[in-house]
């Protein structure tokens, strides 16, 4: 298997755990959450970790663009938007929250990774 086939295996095997946990048991998929969100710091430096090894190889080992992983993204952020739009009362009542607590204090590093991803892109583009 390629790399990029063994990532769509991760999470079609990750994706169809939470699907049959949530349908048997919803509220075991809420233990799960706490469990991984239970230290916020260590879950992000091991998310970030991930997301750069997936980077190398999609990039790297694989040859596709930065242009072809944002597009990507806009079809993923507008899948969880269609999911998330559910929920709207909720995220809007979290959005104004973290806005009035100066959202940019706590999510710095996460800005900053999109901003070089998005020069990146734009540089691709147009240079």
């Amino acid at each position: 298997m390629t790399p990029i086939e063994i990532m769509a295996l991760v999470i079609i095997i990750i994706s169809a755990i939470k699907v049959i946990v949530i349908l048997a048991n919803p509220k075991s998929w809420a233990d799960i959450v706490k469990k991984i969100w239970a230290n916020p710091m260590i879950t992000s430096i091991i998310s970030f970790i991930l997301a750069a090894i997936v980077l190398y190889y999609l990039v790297w080992v694989e040859g596709i663009t930065i242009v072809q992983i944002l597009a990507v993204t806009l079809f993923v952020v507008l899948l969880i938007a269609v999911g998330v739009g559910t929920y709207a009362t909720e995220v809007i009542s979290m959005a104004t929250k973290m806005l009035k607590k100066g959202i940019l204090k706590r999510a710095w590093f996460y800005t900053l990774i999109w901003i070089v991803l998005l020069i990146w892109g734009a540089k691709e583009l147009f240079m």
